[in-house]
């Protein structure tokens, strides 16, 4: 056990206790300003070191901004445009606010005001992931044995609005992959294949199999900051993806006079950019056919990712192979981001259930 003894200073007399941490060094902590509170801090003490909680508090006094830096570098797993996004949320609204603070200064309930006031000015989802990253800095410090809970945690985000997405028929894809010109037939191989803009900019000839009417998706790229940074996909895992056969004489155009090596939808090495593809046919597209039609959604080209989705679940495929086709972790993920698409589903189940019933037993009209 510790002990509290008193002494005299200027303003009266204050106590101090004296305590061994558990690596037996011993440490005090002065300034207490009656026994009642030194005995109840001592008695935290020792409470916290049975537990194993007890925090040395010399760890707990690096500052926010510093401690960011050393989460920061450890996230070695992640892509270069998340980092990127994790970088501009530390910047612009994480360490204006707690940078100069230390670690055991981050209290919930200041944490809590401070995501009430990023609500009133930024999107829900800009305040989720912003309030992500400080949590990740503070989850890594308890985890490094700095602070002993992670005072962001049960913090009350706001909510995010389900935003109405684009789905287009088989009708609408082709209008609009004619009035893309030159790229009718990427608007079409988005729309039929559900590729991301980086793995769909990332594909090399070797990788596509006209034979089975395949492309492997092993490769991507992204543009952190317009820099083009070549890795693997979303999901870090290669999969086999299939294109309909319509597709094949456009795509075996693109092969020609090209090596194995060189990019299906680039010239030669050069990767073509989603900003090039947008300004110069994908958005003029789009504004060609809201002229023509007021009610076309306004999409960009990752909506026709959900399109592919729509398409290949209205064709007949389960969760299971629309999360392969989009490279899902998990059909689980699958239906959470696209569960209207099986509402149908729950039509036939009742159907089949009625049908089963009736098979086996004699059902009564209620």
């Amino acid at each position: 056990m510790g002990t509290v003894a008193a002494y005299e200073t200027k303003n009266g007399k204050r106590y101090r206790v004296r305590y061994r941490t558990p690596d037996r060094k011993q440490t005090d902590k002065r300034g207490f300003k009656t026994k009642r509170a030194a005995e109840n801090f001592l008695a935290s003490v020792e409470v916290s070191k049975l537990r194993g909680e007890w925090i040395d508090p010399t760890r707990s006094r690096i500052s926010v901004a510093e401690w960011s830096e050393h989460w920061y570098r450890a996230q070695l797993q992640l892509k270069p445009t998340t980092l990127a996004g994790y970088r501009h949320a530390l910047n612009k609204h994480v360490l204006p606010r707690w940078g100069t603070l230390p670690l055991a200064a981050v209290q919930h309930s200041d944490v809590q005001d401070w995501v009430n006031g990023l609500a009133q000015n930024l999107s829900a989802s800009t305040v989720r992931q912003t309030h992500l990253v400080l949590s990740g800095v503070l989850k890594y410090a308890v985890r490094d044995g700095r602070i002993v809970k992670n005072p962001s945690d049960d913090v009350r985000l706001p909510r995010l609005g389900k935003k109405a997405r684009g789905y287009l028929t088989h009708e609408q894809v082709h209008k609009l992959a004619a009035k893309a010109g030159e790229q009718s037939d990427l608007v079409l191989f988005l729309a039929y294949t559900g590729l991301r803009w980086g793995e769909t900019s990332a594909i090399r000839i070797k990788r596509v199999d006209f034979e089975r009417r395949r492309v492997e998706v092993a490769e991507a790229v992204t543009e952190p900051k317009g820099t083009i940074v070549w890795g693997t996909p979303k999901s870090h895992e290669s999969r086999s993806v299939p294109f309909p056969s319509f597709l094949v004489p456009a795509l075996e155009k693109r092969c020609v006079a090209k090596h194995g090596d060189d990019l299906l939808f680039g010239n030669g090495g050069a990767v073509f950019r989603n900003s090039s593809f947008r300004r110069r046919f994908f958005d003029r597209a789009v504004a060609a056919m809201r002229e023509e039609d007021p009610d076309f959604p306004e999409i960009t080209p990752h909506d026709l990712r959900h399109t592919a989705a729509s398409l290949a679940v209205s064709a007949g495929a389960n969760v299971k192979a629309v999360q392969r086709m989009l490279g899902h972790a998990s059909a689980a993920m699958t239906l959470d981001v696209y569960a209207d698409l099986f509402d149908d589903d729950l039509d036939a189940v009742g159907d089949a259930l009625d049908m089963q019933a009736r098979s086996l037993v004699d059902v009564k009209e209620l």
